[in-house]
């Protein structure tokens, strides 16, 4: 038997008072964490986390939910909580995640609602509240990508030069990086982690939230892991959260062809980072549905690298690697 579930079960019953309840998966993610979803006998509904002290930190979520409140978003509200067994019992944000909802009705309202909603996330920023995105994370996520892709999933360790050309690479992207502004940074704000809602969108999965770029939740909501678009509407609603970014008073680039050259150099940081972890969720941790989705990250990667030439070594090192 699960015995975590069993005490998640003994655990809700407290807190419900002793009140009839039923439980049903609700969502896994790529971490320890788990999710229910709690029906209750008047019809409503509450979230239930299971997640391994040992493993995830509850104080996390926690922590960036209430800053995302406070901002304006919707965020799980926290009912209840167990840190020592690792348990929080949240307000239910609905089963329509953007994943869907994109895929089946016209996505301009939606993303309209995303990029408003990232614009107040990052106007709240109070600096030194999350921690920072600083450049030993930036290199240390994007090392993941020769480790566990190149060497573990492909079985391709990278000879000396092709390291060496990749460093450099990685340290034009961390230079880029680094001289965003800073904002809060979910880290995740994709389709998958958007719910749709009222107010719209729910936001979800947010516990490694940083302080960081400016540029790095646009790119990581425009060139999604499970969803692609024509780079004619990426660049359509680029030039929206701009638009709104600057009315808000945030300080992004005037200029938009360098907007658009830090967005896409973002993207890159982000598509080598989560190719390692793709791999990685397979080979370490058993999660092998990741995988599927590398083609999508190698295509954004190897056409960003072509269109600039101090990431023409990167180019050469996906085309050697058979992309």
């Amino acid at each position: 038997m699960d015995s975590r579930l069993a005490a998640l079960e003994r655990w809700l019953c407290a807190e419900l008072d002793g009140a009839p309840f039923a439980l049903a998966p609700a969502s896994a993610d790529a971490s320890f964490r788990r999710y229910f979803r709690v029906h209750l006998a008047d019809g409503a509904s509450r979230i239930a986390m299971d997640a391994p002290p040992e493993r995830e930190d509850c104080a996390a979520f926690v922590r960036v939910a209430r800053l995302l409140r406070e901002a304006g978003l919707n965020a799980p509200e926290v009912l209840a909580e167990d840190r020592a067994q690792g348990f929080l019992l949240l307000t239910d944000l609905g089963t329509v995640s953007y994943l869907e909802a994109l895929r089946a009705q016209d996505p301009e309202p939606l993303m309209r609602d995303a990029i408003e909603a990232l614009a107040r996330w990052q106007r709240a920023t109070r600096a030194g509240t999350l921690p920072p995105y600083d450049e030993a994370l930036l290199r240390a996520e994007m090392d993941l990508f020769a480790e566990w892709y190149c060497t573990r999933h492909l079985g391709r360790p990278l000879a000396r030069a092709e390291r060496e050309a990749l460093d450099g690479v990685q340290r034009s992207l961390v230079r880029s990086a680094l001289a965003q502004p800073r904002v809060y940074v979910h880290r995740d704000y994709m389709p998958r982690n958007l719910m749709r809602s009222d107010p719209n969108p729910g936001v979800l999965d947010f516990q490694d939230a940083v302080e960081g770029p400016i540029l790095y939740d646009l790119v990581s909501l425009l060139r999604d892991a499970f969803l692609s678009w024509e780079e004619e509407r990426e660049r359509h609603w680029a030039m929206r959260y701009r638009e709104r970014a600057r009315a808000a008073g945030l300080p992004v680039e005037a200029d938009f062809g360098e907007f658009w050259r830090a967005l896409e150099w973002m993207g890159l940081q982000r598509h080598l980072k989560v190719l390692g972890i793709f791999a990685r969720l397979h080979y370490r941790d058993g999660k092998s549905g990741y995988l599927e989705d590398t083609p999508r990250f190698v295509a954004y990667a190897h056409a960003v690298a072509r269109r600039y030439r101090a990431l023409a070594p990167l180019a050469r090192l996906l085309e050697a690697l058979g992309r």
